[in-house]
């Protein structure tokens, strides 16, 4: 397993992302702070770096999400996998509240990621607002 994420694949991770946390969807040409590429199995778990395992991620999931994998589905109570964003399609775990600044987690796995990453954060709903009102989301 290697530890290092080349240029060349940091640039396939944003080029997939669309420039959007895979989690939240945020923009990140819109954020405070650059994105991660992270790991989504860590590699304290033996994750490998590569394109299949790695996601674009805004700070805020990222340090949310940190070396978890699984999350409790706050309806069913039952430890669940949390979005595995190469495995899983976000629109089969998520939608937007009519207002388009909360999101809802559809499935025991978007609930549960909804949960652990705080997808629903006030800052997050406060730029959301402001992209709402820009155009630009969701």
């Amino acid at each position: 397993m290697s530890e290092h994420v080349s240029a060349a694949l940091r640039r396939l991770v944003r080029t997939r992302a669309q420039g959007r946390c895979e989690y939240c969807m945020t923009p990140e040409a819109y954020a405070p702070e650059s994105f991660s590429v992270e790991h989504i199995l860590p590699r304290s778990r033996r994750g490998a770096s590569t394109a299949e395992n790695l996601a674009l991620s805004c700070q805020g999931c990222n340090n949310h999400k940190f070396t978890r994998t699984r999350a409790l589905d706050p309806v069913t109570e039952l430890t669940v996998a949390l979005y595995h964003p190469r495995q899983h399609a976000w629109q089969d775990h998520f939608v937007w509240l009519p207002d388009a600044r909360r999101l809802l987690g559809i499935s025991p796995t978007g609930r549960a990621t909804v949960e652990m990453l705080r997808l629903n954060r006030p800052g997050l709903m406060g730029l959301r607002e402001a992209l709402i009102a820009l155009g630009v989301h969701p």
